[in-house]
């Protein structure tokens, strides 16, 4: 029942705000890593020194995961997961960093993951599970 109420809230979310791709990803995102049995405990984190923001945190069962969710209408301009660059992992690394001291788990025992979701008629969702890592600062 819930699901039907979810596709009926994304196709209003999409007539209403067809530019805001990033939302509707995300909520995309969210639901499909609650489905796979993760918890969600930040959404849009940003540290207090504003520095980068990290679309999802998440557990997956003891394991500290940042996510970077990209969305893309088609992938007629390249895979959304190309648009995370070494600029934007930095970013990423940096506010990581910041939340990982606040709860108290060593930035190195984290993974950073993916999530691409490409929007078309039934969306698709890749989820890229350590895409990469602390190394790549």
């Amino acid at each position: 029942m819930i699901s039907v109420l979810w596709r009926a809230a994304d196709r209003l979310r999409r007539r209403r705000c067809p530019a805001d791709h990033g939302r509707t990803g995300e909520d995309l995102a969210h639901r499909y890593l609650r489905k796979h049995g993760c918890t969600v405990v930040a959404r849009n984190y940003r540290p207090p020194s504003g520095a980068g923001e990290i679309d999802l945190v998440i557990w997956e069962g003891k394991r500290l995961a940042f996510v970077e969710v990209k969305t893309r209408a088609s992938e007629e301009f390249g895979a959304p997961d190309s648009a995370v660059g070494t600029e934007k992992r930095m970013r990423l690394l940096w506010a990581a960093g910041e939340y990982a001291r606040r709860v108290n788990v060593p930035l190195e025992q984290a993974r950073f993951d993916i999530v691409s979701v490409i929007l078309e008629r039934v969306p698709t969702i890749t989820w890229q599970r350590g895409a990469f890592g602390v190394d790549h600062r």
